[in-house]
Protein backbone atom coordinates (compact mmCIF):
# COMPACT_ATOMS: atom_id res chain seq x y z
CA UNK A 1 0.00 0.00 0.00
CA UNK A 2 1.06 3.60 -0.63
CA UNK A 3 1.16 5.76 2.42
CA UNK A 4 1.40 9.95 2.88
CA UNK A 5 3.52 11.49 5.57
CA UNK A 6 2.31 15.07 6.11
CA UNK A 7 5.26 16.43 9.10
CA UNK A 8 4.46 19.84 9.94
CA UNK A 9 7.64 21.26 11.75
CA UNK A 10 8.83 24.46 12.60
CA UNK A 11 10.65 24.93 9.19
CA UNK A 12 8.77 23.11 6.95
CA UNK A 13 5.81 21.31 6.03
CA UNK A 14 7.09 18.28 4.17
CA UNK A 15 4.96 15.87 2.55
CA UNK A 16 6.36 12.07 2.17
CA UNK A 17 4.66 9.31 0.16
CA UNK A 18 6.31 5.53 0.36
CA UNK A 19 5.26 2.58 -0.72
CA UNK A 20 5.25 0.03 2.59
CA UNK A 21 4.76 -3.37 3.86
CA UNK A 22 4.39 -5.06 6.86
CA UNK A 23 8.02 -6.52 7.21
CA UNK A 24 9.66 -4.73 4.19
CA UNK A 25 11.26 -1.08 4.58
CA UNK A 26 9.80 1.83 3.01
CA UNK A 27 10.46 2.93 -0.38
CA UNK A 28 10.05 6.59 -0.49
CA UNK A 29 7.78 7.34 -4.42
CA UNK A 30 7.22 11.47 -3.41
CA UNK A 31 9.21 13.79 -1.00
CA UNK A 32 7.46 17.62 -1.28
CA UNK A 33 8.19 20.27 1.01
CA UNK A 34 7.66 24.01 1.42
CA UNK A 35 9.60 25.83 3.54
CA UNK A 36 7.68 28.44 6.35
CA UNK A 37 10.26 29.08 9.29
CA UNK A 38 6.94 29.30 11.09
CA UNK A 39 9.53 30.94 14.22
CA UNK A 40 9.68 34.07 12.23
CA UNK A 41 5.75 34.50 12.91
CA UNK A 42 5.45 34.36 16.53
CA UNK A 43 4.37 36.98 18.31
CA UNK A 44 5.78 38.29 21.55
CA UNK A 45 3.67 36.17 23.83
CA UNK A 46 4.02 32.95 22.17
CA UNK A 47 1.40 32.48 19.48
CA UNK A 48 1.90 31.98 15.81
CA UNK A 49 0.30 35.20 13.90
CA UNK A 50 -2.36 34.74 12.04
CA UNK A 51 -0.70 35.43 8.83
CA UNK A 52 1.50 32.70 9.83
CA UNK A 53 -1.34 30.31 10.52
CA UNK A 54 -2.50 31.13 6.70
CA UNK A 55 0.66 30.48 5.57
CA UNK A 56 0.43 27.19 7.05
CA UNK A 57 -3.09 26.26 5.57
CA UNK A 58 -1.49 27.39 2.25
CA UNK A 59 0.78 24.98 3.22
CA UNK A 60 -1.01 22.05 4.21
CA UNK A 61 -3.60 22.29 1.40
CA UNK A 62 -0.58 22.03 -1.30
CA UNK A 63 0.72 18.98 1.35
CA UNK A 64 -2.76 17.35 0.63
CA UNK A 65 -2.51 17.94 -2.93
CA UNK A 66 0.46 16.61 -3.42
CA UNK A 67 -0.89 13.53 -1.23
CA UNK A 68 -3.96 13.40 -2.93
CA UNK A 69 -2.25 13.17 -6.53
CA UNK A 70 0.07 10.20 -5.26
CA UNK A 71 -3.23 8.25 -4.72
CA UNK A 72 -2.21 7.19 -0.82
CA UNK A 73 -4.18 4.70 0.35
CA UNK A 74 -4.08 6.55 3.75
CA UNK A 75 -2.28 9.89 5.22
CA UNK A 76 -0.80 10.22 8.41
CA UNK A 77 -0.05 14.37 9.14
CA UNK A 78 1.96 15.10 12.62
CA UNK A 79 2.90 18.36 13.52
CA UNK A 80 5.54 19.08 16.13
CA UNK A 81 7.12 21.46 18.51
CA UNK A 82 5.67 24.64 16.64
CA UNK A 83 2.38 24.10 17.11
CA UNK A 84 2.49 21.90 20.33
CA UNK A 85 4.41 24.96 21.71
CA UNK A 86 2.32 27.85 20.74
CA UNK A 87 0.15 30.00 22.97
CA UNK A 88 -2.71 29.70 20.29
CA UNK A 89 -2.09 25.78 19.63
CA UNK A 90 -5.59 25.14 19.96
CA UNK A 91 -6.90 27.63 17.40
CA UNK A 92 -4.12 26.50 14.91
CA UNK A 93 -4.49 23.05 14.92
CA UNK A 94 -8.25 23.62 14.53
CA UNK A 95 -7.37 25.32 11.12
CA UNK A 96 -5.24 23.09 9.71
CA UNK A 97 -7.38 20.05 10.30
CA UNK A 98 -9.53 21.75 8.67
CA UNK A 99 -7.29 22.78 6.01
CA UNK A 100 -6.45 18.75 5.71
CA UNK A 101 -9.96 17.78 5.72
CA UNK A 102 -8.50 15.39 8.68
CA UNK A 103 -7.51 15.05 12.35
CA UNK A 104 -3.70 15.97 13.03
CA UNK A 105 -1.76 13.87 15.38
CA UNK A 106 0.54 16.66 17.81
CA UNK A 107 3.87 14.81 18.70
CA UNK A 108 5.06 15.83 22.56
CA UNK A 109 8.78 15.70 22.63
CA UNK A 110 9.17 12.31 24.09
CA UNK A 111 7.21 10.41 21.27
CA UNK A 112 8.92 12.87 18.67
CA UNK A 113 12.08 11.30 19.96
CA UNK A 114 11.16 7.91 20.17
CA UNK A 115 9.78 7.45 17.24
CA UNK A 116 13.24 8.85 15.16
CA UNK A 117 15.31 6.83 17.57
CA UNK A 118 12.73 3.71 16.31
CA UNK A 119 13.63 4.45 12.13
CA UNK A 120 17.11 5.10 13.12
CA UNK A 121 17.27 1.37 14.79
CA UNK A 122 15.67 0.38 11.77
CA UNK A 123 18.63 2.13 9.17
CA UNK A 124 21.46 0.92 11.81
CA UNK A 125 20.35 -2.18 12.76
CA UNK A 126 20.11 -4.60 16.05
CA UNK A 127 23.91 -5.57 15.19
CA UNK A 128 24.47 -1.52 16.08
CA UNK A 129 24.04 -2.29 19.71
CA UNK A 130 23.64 0.95 22.10
CA UNK A 131 22.75 3.83 20.14
CA UNK A 132 22.29 7.71 21.19
CA UNK A 133 20.80 9.82 19.06
CA UNK A 134 20.46 13.51 18.69
CA UNK A 135 18.01 15.12 16.11
CA UNK A 136 17.83 18.96 16.28
CA UNK A 137 14.88 20.53 14.50
CA UNK A 138 13.32 24.57 14.19
CA UNK A 139 11.95 23.87 17.79
CA UNK A 140 13.40 21.34 19.91
CA UNK A 141 16.17 19.25 20.07
CA UNK A 142 15.60 15.52 20.50
CA UNK A 143 18.05 13.08 22.73
CA UNK A 144 17.20 9.27 23.02
CA UNK A 145 19.41 6.15 24.32
CA UNK A 146 19.09 2.20 24.14
CA UNK A 147 19.88 -0.90 22.87
CA UNK A 148 16.21 -1.94 21.63
CA UNK A 149 13.55 -0.30 19.41
CA UNK A 150 12.07 1.49 21.94
CA UNK A 151 14.61 4.01 24.12
CA UNK A 152 15.77 3.35 27.58
CA UNK A 153 15.93 7.28 27.80
CA UNK A 154 14.30 10.22 25.55
CA UNK A 155 14.08 13.97 26.56
CA UNK A 156 13.20 16.77 24.54
CA UNK A 157 14.44 20.14 25.03
CA UNK A 158 13.66 23.65 23.40
CA UNK A 159 16.88 24.23 21.75
CA UNK A 160 16.04 24.29 18.00
CA UNK A 161 17.38 26.11 15.42
CA UNK A 162 14.86 28.18 14.44
CA UNK A 163 13.49 29.18 18.25
CA UNK A 164 17.19 29.69 19.17
CA UNK A 165 18.05 31.97 16.10
CA UNK A 166 14.70 34.39 17.15
CA UNK A 167 15.61 34.41 20.94
CA UNK A 168 19.29 34.63 20.87
CA UNK A 169 20.85 35.53 17.54
CA UNK A 170 18.50 38.32 15.85
CA UNK A 171 21.41 40.23 14.55
CA UNK A 172 22.95 39.04 10.91
CA UNK A 173 25.42 38.48 10.92
CA UNK A 174 25.15 37.37 14.91
CA UNK A 175 28.26 38.95 17.54
CA UNK A 176 30.62 36.87 19.56
CA UNK A 177 28.60 37.83 22.90
CA UNK A 178 24.91 36.61 21.38
CA UNK A 179 26.95 33.51 20.01
CA UNK A 180 27.98 32.67 23.40
CA UNK A 181 25.27 33.65 25.02
CA UNK A 182 22.97 30.89 23.16
CA UNK A 183 26.11 28.68 24.31
CA UNK A 184 25.71 29.56 28.21
CA UNK A 185 21.63 28.97 27.58
CA UNK A 186 22.29 25.67 25.76
CA UNK A 187 24.39 24.18 28.04
CA UNK A 188 22.71 25.03 31.10
CA UNK A 189 18.99 23.41 29.51
CA UNK A 190 20.83 20.56 28.48
CA UNK A 191 22.13 20.06 32.31
CA UNK A 192 18.65 19.73 33.20
CA UNK A 193 17.92 16.56 30.96
CA UNK A 194 21.61 14.84 31.19
CA UNK A 195 21.12 12.67 34.44
CA UNK A 196 18.83 10.53 32.32
CA UNK A 197 21.50 9.33 30.17
CA UNK A 198 24.46 9.46 32.78
CA UNK A 199 23.57 5.53 34.03
CA UNK A 200 22.98 3.90 30.62
CA UNK A 201 25.96 2.00 29.07
CA UNK A 202 28.25 4.09 26.69
CA UNK A 203 27.07 3.55 23.02
CA UNK A 204 27.90 1.48 20.53
CA UNK A 205 27.12 4.21 18.09
CA UNK A 206 26.58 7.97 18.51
CA UNK A 207 24.11 8.82 16.08
CA UNK A 208 22.64 12.14 14.41
CA UNK A 209 19.27 12.97 12.18
CA UNK A 210 17.37 15.90 10.90
CA UNK A 211 18.55 18.14 8.14
CA UNK A 212 20.60 20.75 9.67
CA UNK A 213 22.76 17.69 11.31
CA UNK A 214 23.37 16.78 7.50
CA UNK A 215 23.91 20.34 6.33
CA UNK A 216 26.58 20.56 8.85
CA UNK A 217 27.90 17.40 8.12
CA UNK A 218 28.39 17.90 4.78
CA UNK A 219 30.02 21.31 5.85
CA UNK A 220 32.36 20.05 8.53
CA UNK A 221 32.13 16.20 8.07
CA UNK A 222 33.75 13.79 6.48
CA UNK A 223 32.14 10.84 4.18
CA UNK A 224 32.50 7.17 4.90
CA UNK A 225 31.45 4.14 2.73
CA UNK A 226 28.48 2.61 3.45
CA UNK A 227 26.01 -0.19 2.46
CA UNK A 228 25.25 -0.91 -0.87
CA UNK A 229 27.37 2.09 -1.71
CA UNK A 230 25.57 4.56 0.13
CA UNK A 231 27.54 7.42 1.39
CA UNK A 232 27.62 7.64 5.11
CA UNK A 233 28.28 11.09 6.94
CA UNK A 234 30.33 11.83 9.97
CA UNK A 235 30.20 14.80 11.87
CA UNK A 236 33.23 15.57 14.31
CA UNK A 237 32.73 17.34 17.07
CA UNK A 238 35.76 19.41 16.95
CA UNK A 239 35.59 20.24 12.85
CA UNK A 240 31.74 21.21 14.17
CA UNK A 241 33.47 23.48 16.89
CA UNK A 242 36.10 24.88 15.02
CA UNK A 243 33.30 26.14 11.85
CA UNK A 244 30.86 27.92 14.38
CA UNK A 245 32.73 31.10 14.49
CA UNK A 246 33.54 31.10 10.46
CA UNK A 247 29.51 30.85 10.24
CA UNK A 248 28.74 33.46 12.78
CA UNK A 249 31.11 35.81 10.53
CA UNK A 250 29.44 35.32 7.23
CA UNK A 251 25.58 37.19 6.38
CA UNK A 252 23.69 34.43 5.95
CA UNK A 253 22.97 35.82 2.46
CA UNK A 254 26.49 34.09 1.44
CA UNK A 255 26.38 31.18 3.46
CA UNK A 256 24.28 29.16 0.85
CA UNK A 257 27.85 28.94 -1.12
CA UNK A 258 29.01 27.10 1.56
CA UNK A 259 29.13 23.07 1.20
CA UNK A 260 25.74 21.62 2.47
CA UNK A 261 24.16 24.79 3.27
CA UNK A 262 21.55 24.88 1.47
CA UNK A 263 19.38 28.48 1.22
CA UNK A 264 16.54 27.26 3.42
CA UNK A 265 19.09 27.12 6.72
CA UNK A 266 21.00 30.02 5.89
CA UNK A 267 19.37 32.00 8.65
CA UNK A 268 19.27 29.15 11.44
CA UNK A 269 22.67 27.28 10.41
CA UNK A 270 24.93 29.27 13.20
CA UNK A 271 22.26 28.26 16.28
CA UNK A 272 21.79 24.82 14.96
CA UNK A 273 25.64 24.11 15.17
CA UNK A 274 25.92 25.68 18.42
CA UNK A 275 22.75 23.79 20.10
CA UNK A 276 24.58 20.76 18.88
CA UNK A 277 27.76 21.09 19.57
CA UNK A 278 26.38 22.49 23.27
CA UNK A 279 24.89 18.27 22.74
CA UNK A 280 27.51 16.83 21.58
CA UNK A 281 30.14 18.42 24.81
CA UNK A 282 27.17 18.07 26.97
CA UNK A 283 27.43 14.07 26.31
CA UNK A 284 30.90 13.91 25.71
CA UNK A 285 30.16 12.40 21.93
CA UNK A 286 33.09 12.95 19.87
CA UNK A 287 31.52 12.58 16.41
CA UNK A 288 27.93 11.55 15.20
CA UNK A 289 27.37 9.06 12.46
CA UNK A 290 24.13 10.41 9.86
CA UNK A 291 21.05 8.46 9.58
CA UNK A 292 19.44 9.67 6.36
CA UNK A 293 15.89 8.18 8.19
CA UNK A 294 14.26 10.41 10.96
CA UNK A 295 10.73 11.60 12.70
CA UNK A 296 8.95 10.68 8.96
CA UNK A 297 10.24 6.98 8.80
CA UNK A 298 9.39 6.63 12.23
CA UNK A 299 5.88 7.70 11.71
CA UNK A 300 5.56 5.22 8.72
CA UNK A 301 7.09 2.24 10.04
CA UNK A 302 4.93 2.58 13.78
CA UNK A 303 2.13 2.79 11.45
CA UNK A 304 3.20 -0.30 9.43
CA UNK A 305 3.58 -2.25 12.76
CA UNK A 306 -0.04 -1.32 13.55
CA UNK A 307 -1.05 -2.68 10.46
CA UNK A 308 0.83 -6.01 10.72
CA UNK A 309 -0.64 -6.59 14.32
CA UNK A 310 -4.19 -9.35 14.58
CA UNK A 311 -7.37 -7.44 14.76
CA UNK A 312 -10.32 -8.54 17.21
Amino acid sequence: MRLGVIDIGSNTVHMLAADVRPGGRPLATTSDRTVLRLMRYLTDDGAISDEGVRALEEAVVRARRVAESERVDALLATATSAVRDATNGAEVIARVETALGQPLQVLDGETEAELTFLAVRRWFGWSAGQLLLLDIGGGSLEIAAGDDEVPDAAASVPLGAGRMTVQFLPHDPPGEDEVERLREHATTTLAEVLPRFAALPRPDHTVGSSKAIRSLARLSGYPVPGWSGIQRMVLPRAALGSWIPRLARIPASARQELPGITADRTFQIVAAAVSLHAAMTALEIDELEVSPWALREGVLLRYIEQLAQPRG
